[in-house]
């Protein structure tokens, strides 16, 4: 028995019995603040377990902690991520993309404390898929390098009110797994650059780098995670990336990391902003992590 299969049974049930019963059914699970998507252990998803006993001492420790489970392989699970924000929605794109056959074959809907939707598909035996933001779109993949917060979860909003990951729509019929990269490009597609050689080149090895910034971004802990993103913002902004393709790269890493969305957007705007302003060197910033949160949130960044 699966994550999705269990929805159903953990909605009433506390924290810590839920925690168990997906444990008990296989499904790696890991702690998160109470109240919050930020991971309570150090290595956020990457501390999952399926493991009785070490559950039990999680959330014997922590009895109110939101439930997170990897996604991807490690769960069997991937969920497309249908944000609803002030600066916008993802319901259109997702029912447009939903019209074109891009994300048809869902096992479960999912509705999240913001008005949200998690659309829950089985992962593909054989395809590795990974995590991305379609920022634009208003739509996110939580594939390999990823993880979601579970029913019976919830989340604290203003006034003290606490308000629950609710399954919304049982598994389906014939559920199959989503081809993620299809949907990417129909949510935010790229138009092809004539390039040379050179640039062809240099290109490669920024995407070589991104993703070694992405994977040291996701493994930085409290204290750590917004320094940490500026820092790595203003080494892809001085190699040339342009603000999109560091949100893409960046974005689900300190995600995980346990940052909010206006957050990270306005760190990576701030580390736009400096390094055209005044370009840096490669020595890790300790004083300007002060101008982190100071950038306007949004969607779009400039």
């Amino acid at each position: 028995m699966g994550a999705i299969d269990l929805f159903s049974e953990v909605g009433g049930m506390p924290l810590s019995k839920a925690a168990a019963r997906f444990a008990a059914a296989g499904v790696p699970v890991f702690p998160c603040v109470p109240g919050e998507k930020r991971p309570l252990v150090a290595r956020g998803f990457h501390d999952a377990t399926a493991d009785p006993v070490q559950v039990a001492g999680w959330w014997s420790r922590w009895p109110s902690a939101n439930i997170g489970i990897p996604t991807g392989t490690a769960s069997g699970v991937e969920v497309v991520d249908v944000d609803v924000h002030p600066t916008g929605t993802g319901f259109p794109a997702i029912q447009a993309a939903h019209r074109e056959g891009h994300a048809a074959g869902w096992a479960a809907l999912v509705r999240t404390p913001s008005g949200g939707l998690h659309a829950y598909y089985p992962s593909h035996a054989d395809r590795v898929q990974s995590s991305w933001q379609a920022a634009r779109a208003h739509v996110d993949f939580r594939g390999d390098g990823g993880y979601i917060i579970a029913p019976p979860s919830k989340v604290l909003h203003a006034g003290g009110v606490r308000a629950p990951y609710r399954l919304i729509v049982a598994p389906g019929d014939t559920p199959a797994p989503v081809d993620a990269t299809r949907l990417r490009e129909f949510l935010d597609p790229r138009t092809p650059i004539p390039m040379g050689r050179a640039r062809a080149a240099r290109l490669e090895r920024r995407g070589s780098d991104a993703k070694v910034l992405a994977s040291w971004v996701a493994g930085r802990g409290e204290g750590e995670r917004n320094r940490g993103l500026f820092w790595a913002a203003c080494r892809l902004a001085e190699s040339g990336a342009p603000p999109d393709a560091t949100l893409d790269a960046l974005g689900p890493a300190a995600e995980h990391a346990g940052l909010g969305s206006r957050e990270i957007m306005a760190t990576i705007r701030s580390a736009y902003r400096t390094t055209h302003a005044a370009p840096r060197t490669s020595v890790e910033p300790v004083a300007d992590e002060r101008r982190v949160v100071r950038g306007s949130p949004g969607r779009v960044i400039s």
